[in-house]
């Protein structure tokens, strides 16, 4: 009998909890029959959005959590307040190993301090990166860190760079795959102080493709595979990044549906550019992992609609099958830092 792989999944987290969190965890079970998904949260409302649904029900199991974090509360008082929140019981499901991951679209403070505290760091990973894929002209690319570790140190980004390419290889099926550093210039001198003193170690890292600075405009072309930043920098391209997405796709639907010429023109052309968009629609990538944890945790939008959710669960289940953990922990793992 084939191995489940098991997911817990935040159900109150979120805008759109618990109705979207159900619903993508009953279209994953429906498309993987390798899954057990646990629901974790108030268990009458989630099972109340469950009675809705059609789902082999083996699949599914609901883990009462009676507190939920919200995205105002301080995240370390919250995770040590309320042991009875989804995203507190979530991560013991991970820590004990009752499951292989944890989904979460809530807090994302309480996402990042749960997963140290609680989940752990594998041996030798100085600072767990949030790595989300974002769309580009060539497929998509890792930005890691993109919120994790704002005032993160040259070793850090070395971590990261190695950790994006472990993830890049056997997750996308990337062979060896470009790491760049976001910089101002193409140019090796320029820079701040942090991008000056990463860049001869990411270039005399022997485990890494390393092929220099990346500007912001080129990031959408896809010119690298991996995109190294420190959070702060990571989390202004993927928010500006997404506005902007979501601006043009606006700006076009406008303009398509301004006169009727163009309104027979958007007829003709739908089918392509329905296919072009979709391509740039960053729900259908899943969440992004916390990487370097000794479990998997992946944060989802906070606005994430169901497909988010079921593409989260689904991503999951290749982190298990490839051994991330295992491949980073081989890679990082000789460090001398100790677990904390």
């Amino acid at each position: 009998m084939q191995e489940l792989i098991k997911v817990a999944v935040d159900a109150m987290g979120g805008d759109n909890a618990p109705q979207e969190m159900v619903k993508g965890t009953v279209d994953a079970v429906t498309l993987r029959q390798d899954i057990k998904v646990y629901l974790v949260g108030r268990q009458d409302m989630i099972k109340k959005e469950l009675e809705k649904c059609a789902y082999c029900g083996s699949q599914i199991e609901v883990v009462h959590a009676p507190e939920a974090i919200e995205t105002a509360e301080p995240p370390v008082m919250a995770i040590r307040k309320k042991k009875q929140s989804s995203i507190v019981i979530g991560m013991n499901m991970v820590k004990d190993g009752r499951a292989d991951a944890f989904v979460s679209a809530g807090s994302s403070g309480a996402i990042l301090v749960g997963g140290q505290v609680i989940v752990g760091r594998i041996k030798g990973v100085e600072r767990p990166p949030l790595a989300p894929l974002i769309p580009t002209e060539k497929g998509v690319s890792l930005l890691i860190d993109c919120g994790a570790n704002v005032d993160a140190r040259p070793s850090h980004l070395v971590q990261f760079a190695k950790m994006g390419s472990i993830y890049m290889e056997n997750v996308l099926g990337v062979k060896k795959p470009k790491v760049a550093i976001v910089n101002i210039g193409a140019e090796e001198e320029k820079g701040n102080a942090l991008v000056k003193e990463t860049f001869p170690l990411l270039k005399n890292s022997p485990d890494i493709h390393f092929v220099g600075s990346i500007e912001a405009r080129d990031i959408p072309h896809g010119e690298a595979d991996v995109i190294v930043s420190e959070a702060f920098v990571g989390n202004v391209i993927l928010k500006l990044y997404e506005g902007v997405g979501a601006t043009l796709i606006g700006m076009v639907k406008q303009g398509m549906m301004a006169s009727l010429r163009s309104k027979i023109g958007a007829l003709l052309v739908k089918p392509a550019l329905k296919e072009t968009l979709k391509s740039f629609d960053a729900s259908q990538y899943g969440g992004a992992p916390l990487l370097g944890l000794k479990g998997l945790v992946v944060k989802a939008h906070g606005s994430s609609k169901a497909q988010e959710i079921t593409n989260s669960i689904i991503q999951c289940v290749t982190f298990k099958e490839q051994d991330i953990n295992g491949k980073i922990r081989k890679n990082i793992g000789t460090a001398p830092m100790e677990e904390e």
